[in-house]
């Protein structure tokens, strides 16, 4: 690993993520987590100016007089990235592929919750889990996350594994969290296995479901019949990409197989979020959280 080249990476990301931490520090991530900002922290004896929606009732009862409850305010926000770097997410029509798209965004959510000291950890995985560590805080936790990151954008095709384990990826990180965190998942979601453990981390989670989205995912180029291969299941297929009928019908299903992941995130309690490869990951990630915060 170039740990200068990193460095002067993380300098340039740092810089660019502080808008990012504002924008999360500022509110956003107290409306994502609306009603989880503080924790219960016992009860006391009623005294004059105390709030009466405070009280709780059945101390009260029991006691005979009232009590209310009190609060500690959550100082820290713990966030878990879960970062698909499986062989599709290599796949790209223009200047930039899903994987260095998820990369660059999935840096940036590390440097921010850096910077508004917030626990980070991670989960990378492609056919097998190749690396997962648990919240930490501090400037070591983050560089050994870019680290890795940076270590995945140069791996050879040779050593990925094929397929995709979003669902032990899920089902992982929810083992690795020992209190409700921020959940940011960056994947093509080209996997059907990965709502039944999505639901179990939603229920204790707040999660934020980024699919990377490609131009060829909406439409195709007018280039003949052309041999598309599938690089995590080796499929080869010919596609007549110059048939008007043909290319409706990939519209229709990649708009519909979209429109499907948002309804099964929204239902599970997730948050969807489309990120093209030609958008600015900084921009779409700022402008996601400053809507939460409207809501």
């Amino acid at each position: 690993m170039d740990t200068n080249k990193l460095s002067n990476k993380a300098r340039l990301l740092h810089l660019s993520a502080l808008s990012l931490a504002q924008g999360m520090k500022s509110g956003s991530f107290k409306s994502l987590y609306r009603g989880h900002g503080i924790e219960f922290d016992g009860v006391r004896e009623y005294l004059p100016g105390d709030d009466v929606r405070s009280i709780d009732w059945n101390v009260t009862a029991r006691m005979g007089h009232p009590y209310v409850k009190m609060y500690e305010e959550e100082r820290e926000l713990d966030v878990l990235v879960i970062l698909d770097v499986s062989e599709s997410m290599n796949s790209y029509s223009e200047n930039k592929s899903k994987l260095l798209t998820a990369l660059e965004a999935a840096s940036l959510i590390t440097l921010a919750s850096y910077q508004n000291a917030s626990p980070v950890g991670c989960v990378i995985f492609d056919g097998q889990i190749k690396f997962s560590c648990p919240p930490r805080p501090g400037l070591n936790q983050t560089m050994l996350l870019l680290s890795n990151f940076e270590k995945n954008e140069a791996a050879p095709k040779s050593e990925q594994t094929k397929g995709s384990v979003l669902d032990n990826a899920i089902r992982g990180a929810g083992r690795l969290l020992k209190k409700r965190s921020l959940v940011m998942i960056f994947s093509d979601f080209r996997t059907a296995s990965w709502t039944e453990p999505f639901d179990a981390l939603c229920q204790k989670n707040d999660v934020v479901c980024v699919r990377l989205v490609d131009a060829f995912d909406e439409n195709l180029p007018d280039v003949g019949s052309v041999r598309f291969s599938d690089p995590e299941t080796g499929l080869n297929q010919v596609l007549p990409t110059s048939s008007s009928n043909f290319k409706s019908q990939w519209r229709d299903f990649n708009f519909n197989r979209v429109e499907q992941w948002k309804h099964e995130c929204l239902r599970r309690g997730g948050l969807p979020l489309l990120l093209k490869t030609s958008a600015d990951p900084l921009a779409e990630l700022t402008r996601f959280f400053a809507a939460r915060e409207v809501q």
